[in-house]
């Protein structure tokens, strides 16, 4: 299995400040955090991602990952987390000062 490493990600404005999941050579993602680092509200993220996979720009299988974390109240979660993949091309459809940034 491999390692799986923990980093700060803070952006240049210092508006978002995410702890990323680094594993396999990307960055992991939950769908909060991608919406902490374009600036978006969920729906809207959730729909960027949801036509990624209807328009066949990602596979599905390939990019997402769950990953068990735990929360505040000590108890533990599966959450879905995106890759690198996933997290450019939301970038690209987001129309936000942060989204061209990132990019």
């Amino acid at each position: 299995m491999e390692k799986s490493e923990l980093i700060i990600y803070t952006t240049p404005e210092g508006t978002a400040k995410l702890q990323v999941h680094l594993e396999g050579e990307t960055v992991w993602l939950s769908q909060e955090q991608i919406c902490l680092l374009f600036g978006k509200a969920k729906s809207t993220i959730s729909e960027h991602i949801k036509n990624i996979f209807e328009d066949s720009e990602l596979d599905k299988k390939s990019v997402v990952r769950d990953f068990r974390t735990t929360a505040k109240d000590g108890k533990s979660y599966d959450i879905t987390y995106f890759n690198l993949d996933v997290i450019i091309s939301v970038g690209y459809r987001v129309k936000s000062l942060q989204g061209t940034k990132f990019r």
